[in-house]
């Protein structure tokens, strides 16, 4: 016997505006939107509330090993930290492990099988190009794994040199997928690390001075060089700085497939946070670092004109204390990350929506609409008969206190701590099933599945304009 719930009363979001109507959903799909719709079902009154589309995190690491240490959340916290604040869909990153793409895959599908909550998908990173892992680029996308990341950072770990992000771009013109890129220069980086230890400089603070705006431009503009010769796409991911960004608009003006994300923390924080008394700062290393008011500006502009498509949040939580404290004689060894996954709508609609930086229908593309199309989430982000029934009832008369004592991620501190937010979800559908609602997670672990991707916009080929 079917299910069905009716959502009534409320102010239906999309990309193209507002609209007071109901929603019918038919076990975990969408059958129908209109005013005043009847039948039978379980009538949920949202009156007085907006109903957005789920959310899609197309940025996460969950149980991802790193610099001696593993993130906080597993698959587990990790969704229910996501499904609290709205997010109904997140593309983890899956590693390359002992040289192998399909090992690599097998171990993220294990770890997210038995506790994931929400529906869940893999990018995967490409951290040694060799010919047996192009060769598995192939195997990747008919497994649905349809992106592909490149880091050109992190020397000795993680970092490719520019022929081995050459041949991933050009491996997908014969698969189709779209290339992701970490854009810093990981040579210029590792030089500046080592002069600044040699002169005794170990405070966290010293992470933005080795990582200037500068290696993120240069590396940015690199990596759009090497996709415009190797005729494909190219996705920027994390951007942070005012000039990276200008890389990207150039491009973008000369017709070139080049697409980029931010994320919540660029938007709202300061390198002055890296500077607090004592170790403080360690809260606040990620990379690339954050920036100044300045390259906020510019962010929060480049969203407005959609030169950048998503706001994400690169969530990659560690504790403070026996994680970040890894780090405290050295500052190259703090482990790099925030812990952001369960406040972006929030943060959003306060410092984008309250303040006429964006609109709710802008902040439901960037955070829903736009990942779910640009990699190939074919039944998410948008509300509209046949779509999952990914749902976020969102309350914009709320209020939320952001605090390490009530939020649910697994790590003992929040870079947003005791900030206010006016705007909150009260209820969160991930395929018609009520996995949030009255304060309370109502979800298992494992009812998430694992989405299989299609090529989206980028099939195989050359591509060579917008």
């Amino acid at each position: 016997m079917s299910t069905r719930t009716i959502l009534k009363g409320g102010v239906v979001v999309s990309t193209d505006g507002q609209a007071r109507s109901d929603v019918l959903i038919e076990d975990d799909t969408i059958i129908a939107l209109g005013t005043d719709l009847d039948g039978d079902g379980h009538v949920v009154d949202v009156t007085g509330c907006q109903i957005l589309p789920g959310l899609v995190d197309s940025h996460t690491h969950l149980e991802m090993p790193t610099m001696g240490t593993v993130t906080a959340d597993d698959f587990a916290s990790g969704t229910i930290a996501a499904a609290v604040g709205g997010t109904t869909t997140v593309i983890d990153f899956a590693m390359q492990t002992d040289g192998s793409l399909l090992t690599g895959l097998e171990t993220w599908k294990a770890n997210a099988r038995d506790k994931a909550h929400i529906d869940y998908g893999f990018h995967m990173a490409v951290t040694d190009a060799s010919e047996s892992a192009i060769k598995e680029m192939a195997d990747m996308v008919d497994e649905g794994v349809t992106s592909f990341k490149v880091f050109m950072a992190f020397k000795g770990s993680f970092m490719a040199d520019d022929q081995q992000l050459l041949r991933v771009l050009r491996r997908t013109g014969e698969t189709g997928g779209l290339v992701q890129v970490h854009a810093e220069n990981g040579d210029a980086i590792d030089l500046n690390i080592s002069d600044a230890l040699s002169r005794g400089q170990t405070a966290p603070g010293m992470h933005a001075t080795t990582r200037p705006e500068s290696t993120e431009q240069e590396a940015t503009g690199r990596a759009i060089h090497l996709a415009t010769w190797a005729k494909r796409p190219v996705f920027v991911v994390h951007v942070s700085a005012a000039s990276a960004v200008r890389e990207i608009q150039e491009a973008r003006m000369n017709g070139l497939p080049v697409f980029g994300e931010t994320c919540v923390h660029y938007l709202t924080l300061t390198e002055d946070e890296l500077h607090r008394p004592g170790f403080d700062g360690a809260k606040y290393v990620c990379s690339p670092p954050l920036r100044h008011e300045h390259d906020q500006d510019v962010l929060w502009s480049a969203l407005r004109q959609q030169d950048l498509q998503i706001v994400t949040t690169d969530h990659c939580p560690f504790n403070f204390c026996g994680q970040k404290e890894l780090g405290r004689d050295d500052f190259s060894k703090i482990p790099n990350g925030l812990p952001t996954i369960e406040h972006r709508l929030p943060l959003l609609h306060e410092h984008g929506v309250r303040t006429g930086r964006m609109t709710m229908s802008e902040l439901v593309n960037l955070t829903s609409t736009a990942p779910a199309k640009m990699f190939g989430l074919d039944r998410k982000g948008r509300i509209a008969p046949g779509y999952d029934a990914d749902l976020v009832v969102f309350d914009p008369s709320a209020t939320l206190e952001i605090s390490a004592a009530n939020h649910h991620m697994a790590v003992d501190y929040t870079p947003f701590e005791s900030w206010t937010c006016h705007g909150a979800p009260t209820m969160v559908y991930s395929r018609g099933d009520l996995v949030y609602g009255d304060g309370e997670v109502r979800s298992t672990p494992g009812r998430g599945r694992f989405v299989r991707r299609s090529t989206g916009p980028f099939p195989a080929g050359d591509i060579t304009r917008i």
